[in-house]
C-alpha cells in the first residue's frame, strides 16, 4: 500500500527562461534525472522587469516543476548549470493539498 502523502513534501518551481531550446534542455533534464516528476512549459509568457537599473519589456517561457522539497537544492543546482540568466528566476511554492494518487505518483517519480 502506498504511503500517506505528507502535505508538506513537495512543491512547484516556477523559472522562466528565454528560448525555446533552453526550456526543454532544463526540463528533460530534472525529469531524466529524476529529480522531477513532470515539468510543464508555458510559452507566450511576457515579462516586465527591473535589471541593472533598465526596465525590461520581455518574451519569455514558464516552467511548473513539480517535485519532492527535498530535491530543492539539487533543482536549483541544475537549473544554475543549464541557464543561461545571471540571476535566473527560481521560486518554489509548497503543495499543500493535492489528489493523493497524483501525489502518490509525484513522489514514485522522483529520487528517494
Amino acid at each position: 500500500m502506498a504511503k500517506e502523502p505528507s502535505q508538506e513534501e513537495f512543491v512547484l518551481i516556477l523559472v522562466t527562461t528565454s528560448s525555446q531550446e533552453e526550456t526543454e534542455r532544463i526540463a528533460r533534464s530534472l525529469v531524466d534525472s529524476r529529480q522531477a516528476a513532470c515539468v510543464n512549459i508555458i510559452s507566450g509568457l511576457r515579462s516586465i522587469y527591473r535589471w541593472k537599473g533598465k526596465i525590461w519589456d520581455e518574451g519569455e517561457l514558464l516552467l511548473f516543476i513539480k517535485t519532492r522539497i527535498s530535491l530543492f537544492e539539487q533543482v536549483e543546482a541544475k537549473i544554475k548549470e543549464i541557464h543561461s540568466y545571471e540571476v535566473p528566476e527560481i521560486i518554489a511554492i509548497p503543495i499543500t493539498r493535492g489528489s493523493k494518487t497524483y501525489l502518490n505518483w509525484l513522489r514514485e517519480s522522483t529520487l528517494l
